[in-house]
């Protein structure tokens, strides 16, 4: 079995939403890393010194290759990523190897024979 690793920066306040539909969309877990700061095209605006914009969270979803595209499309809608700017972005990278997700495998096997 084959993965990708979705990685997905999205404003803490619509964190809950994208797990959800990526859930729904077939992911079967998620890690997620609080409190991480970015930048886009404009320098974040600072008032005496202090960050005036809102916190991200790191989100990483380690799904079945055959599921990874339908998943980024449902999370990049949840987030409205497209729709507004700054609010997140979401890419997937091949994974080459994965330990430990042994017991996910018959799970996994078993939604993507309903897709294939």
């Amino acid at each position: 079995m084959h993965f990708k690793l979705i990685i997905c920066f999205v404003e803490d306040g619509k964190t809950d939403d994208v797990l959800d539909a990526a859930r729904e969309a077939g992911a079967t877990g998620s890690t997620i890393i609080n409190n991480a700061r970015g930048e886009g095209l404009k320098q974040s605006k600072t008032f005496f010194g202090l960050n005036l914009e809102t916190q991200r969270d790191v989100v990483l979803f380690l799904v079945e290759e055959h599921l990874s595209r339908q998943i980024l499309e449902t999370i990049e809608k949840a987030g409205q990523f497209d729709e507004k700017p700054g609010t997140g972005i979401a890419i997937q990278i091949d994974v080459e190897d994965a330990v430990g997700v042994s017991h996910q495998i018959q799970t996994l096997h078993d939604i993507v024979e309903e897709e294939i």
